[in-house]
């Protein structure tokens, strides 16, 4: 009967997940408390970071959440963190938690809107290469004056839009038929291998355009999260910060474009891939029936989406409140002006942020026993421990490579509250902590695109709806974030040193 009762338990231990994950998070869970006994404290952190890197790249086999969760419980049981110290990171990031809540649904609401606009420009633009340049460019001017977040969640949207499309007609249903996309069953075998392509097309697509959001998302205090809170440290306002990283971010967002043209003409990295004709011929009739079918109501939609889209855009762009709570006016005007009012039409839209919302309390539980234990400290000693004129490209250097493996606004957040520090006790002078902050800033933002870890935004890309369909894992989102990592990394070290 026990043997029963575990052979029950451990086929419910992380649903249909293979048994050697499930052996594999078995041992993770019995290695921390082992260690931690021990007394290795720094080192029994940094397994546990590696740990939860290890549940991100298996997000295929099992949603984060629940591998990594555990050992964020398991953490805060054996003393790792506290639930006192979870909470001031929560609290610290809930900006952050307020755009995913909010602005995600928002975004949600236009989906008609933004797959009649993106459709036309992908029927029209049949060069490919001048095509993900427009996704890239795109990407990094909304970023710049939205948010990462917001363009990521556009983006997924776009991609979810595109591939329901084909797949329903791929299955031999109608455009206006309700159908499980998520796989290829029922997909007819001389579709198959156009399902394929298009597949690759669609993560080339995406993957430029989720990179131009880093691209853009630097440049300004609105981009990403932490640079708003480098601002307010530094005391820069909207056109200061720009001026200041331009130096750096300008040069580096005309190699990004470049790097992205170029990766589309040769082809490398898995990029290249070329939209199907069959594919193109059904999102072709796709356009054209929906035209047909557009009534007077749709069309009332569509401009009222417009409308609300643009003071989307200059709410964000003049920062009249935190980026949650505009995602919540966005939420009220879209469903009122559009007719949607019943409950369960409206919860519809929350389902694809919640998930990745829980998935990110859960990474701030592993940012709070980075915190401490202290696993960052010895970088500090060694960036203070170097020559003045070294400090700014090894605090870069420094900040890249532990955003690789942590986030991005967490690095930022401790490194700008070092710089306070040590400029009000006098270790560093007034220019010297302004070059710093626009060290911290590029290095957090830029090297960052290695890892979907890196960066919240890629984080919820790797987690969406639209990474399983298109076949974008963790080690796909690597690899082909690869030789934009080598370039962003190489020309933002490279202004940091001409300049600074």
């Amino acid at each position: 009967m026990s043997q029963m009762t575990f052979s029950s338990f451990r086929s419910n231990f992380l649903g249909n997940s293979a048994d050697w994950y499930k052996n594999t998070i078995i041992a993770f869970l019995i290695i921390n408390p082992i260690l931690w006994f021990s007394g290795l404290h720094f080192i029994a952190g940094w397994v546990l970071v590696g740990e939860f890197i290890f549940t991100l790249a298996m997000a295929l086999k099992c949603y984060p959440l629940q591998p990594g969760g555990l050992l964020a419980l398991q953490a805060v049981v054996i003393g790792m963190t506290s639930p006192e110290t979870v909470y001031h990171e929560v609290e610290a990031n809930l900006k952050v938690i307020l755009l995913l809540v909010f602005m995600v649904a928002g975004i949600h609401f236009m989906r008609e809107l933004l797959l009649f606009t993106f459709t036309k420009i992908l029927i029209q633009v049949k060069n490919k290469a001048l095509l993900s340049f427009l996704f890239s460019l795109s990407g990094a001017v909304l970023s710049a004056f939205l948010d990462a977040l917001t363009v990521t969640a556009v983006l997924i949207s776009v991609g979810v839009g595109f591939y329901s499309v084909y797949h329903k007609v791929a299955s031999g249903k109608k455009f206006n038929e309700d159908h499980d996309h998520s796989g290829d069953e029922g997909v007819h075998e001389y579709s198959r291998q156009d399902l394929e392509k298009f597949r690759a097309f669609l993560r080339s697509l995406i993957m430029h355009g989720a990179v131009g959001t880093a691209l853009g998302g630097v440049c300004t205090v609105v981009g990403e999260p932490q640079n708003l809170l480098i601002a307010e440290k530094a005391g820069w306002e909207f056109m200061e910060f720009f001026w200041r990283m331009a130096p750096v971010t300008m040069p580096v967002l005309a190699a990004g474009l470049v790097t992205c043209v170029l990766l589309e003409v040769t082809g490398i990295f898995g990029y290249g891939g070329k939209l199907p004709t069959e594919v193109r011929s059904v999102l072709s009739e796709y356009a054209a029936e929906q035209e047909q079918r557009r009534t007077g109501k749709d069309t009332a939609k569509l401009i009222m989406q417009a409308l609300i889209g643009l003071v989307l855009v200059v709410s964000l762009a003049m920062h009249v409140a935190e980026v949650g709570l505009i995602g919540l006016m966005i939420i009220v005007l879209l469903t009122a002006f559009n007719g949607i009012v019943e409950e369960h039409q409206i919860g519809h839209a929350f389902e694809e942020a919640l998930p990745f919302t829980a998935l990110l309390v859960v990474f701030f539980a592993v940012v709070a026993v980075i915190h401490e234990q202290h696993l960052f400290q010895p970088v500090t000693d060694m960036v203070f421990a170097m020559p003045t004129d070294s400090q700014p490209i090894v605090m870069f250097i420094a900040n890249g490579v532990l955003s690789m493996i942590s986030d991005n606004v967490f690095v930022a957040t401790v490194y700008i509250n070092e710089m306070v520090t040590a400029l009000n006790n006098g270790i560093i002078t007034r220019e010297h902590f302004d070059v710093m902050a626009i060290a911290i800033n590029t290095g957090t933002n830029l090297p960052s695109v290695a890892t979907p870890n890196g960066q919240a935004a890629f984080l919820f890309l790797l987690t969406s709806a639209l990474a399983p369909l298109i076949r974008l894992s963790y080690m796909k989102m690597v690899f082909m974030a690869l030789p934009y990592t080598v370039v962003l990394s190489i020309v933002g070290g490279a202004a940091i040193l001409v300049h600074f």
